[in-house]
């Protein structure tokens, strides 16, 4: 069934459950997880010309430009230009989508719908070990000590702009953003929407509509 590489990308507001969703179709269908969030912690820690680029921008509390995010995911799409991967975080803009466009097709884009409330609970009640990017949430994946990381223990913060009076603008501008991605890959029927308030209830529907693509590894649904 998997005889051509699946591309696929992964959209929704913070908070959606974007990282859940996408370690659970990694493990199922031995699909690359690609975190924008991810590379660009390493390319930080590296020290390398795009790392310092964006390091400026966020030590000045600012979101990092589209070229800086295109030439970094850009590069590290390059490197697999042979392997199946699933894009989390990446494009959020429709200038990204178009740089995605120029090296690959994408095959399928799901969107993740969850209610305001839903996200303004989940993101006032999430906590991050800033240096791994381990997100806990007091709700459903509370640290084993409150306030401290599982692996290093080392503490927790809560980000600025988790805190509810920030949580309202920052989705805001999610959905002006993130609309003409929405719409672009809607006219190319790539786009499936799942909408919900828990990740477990939408999971299944994802699976499924990923079993009919690519054969899973594993011979059961993991939760």
């Amino acid at each position: 069934m998997a005889s051509k590489l699946l591309r696929a990308v992964i959209l929704g507001p913070p908070g959606s459950g974007k990282g859940t969703v996408c370690q659970r179709i990694a493990q199922n269908f031995g699909l690359q997880h690609l975190s924008s969030g991810h590379f660009l912690r390493e390319n930080i820690k590296a020290n390398t010309e795009v790392g310092d680029m964006a390091k400026q921008y966020i030590e000045k509390g600012l979101l990092v430009p589209d070229h800086v995010i295109t030439r970094l995911m850009m590069s590290e799409l390059e490197n697999r230009r042979s392997q199946p991967w699933l894009l989390d975080g990446f494009p959020r803009t429709l200038g990204q989508a178009e740089a995605l466009d120029k090296i690959c097709d994408l095959d399928l884009v799901i969107i993740l719908n969850i209610p305001f409330e839903t996200l303004k609970d989940r993101l006032s009640r999430r906590w991050i070990h800033p240096p791994s990017g381990r997100v806990y949430n007091l709700d459903f994946n509370p640290p084993h000590v409150h306030g401290i990381d599982d692996i290093t223990g080392e503490p927790l913060v809560q980000q600025e702009d988790d805190k509810p009076e920030a949580v309202a603008a920052r989705l805001r501008q999610y959905k002006d953003v993130a609309k003409p991605v929405i719409e672009l890959y809607k006219s190319r029927g790539v786009l499936h929407q799942f909408s919900g308030t828990e990740t477990n209830k939408i999971w299944p529907y994802v699976y499924t509509l990923f079993s009919n693509r690519i054969t899973p590894i594993q011979s059961k649904e993991a939760y």
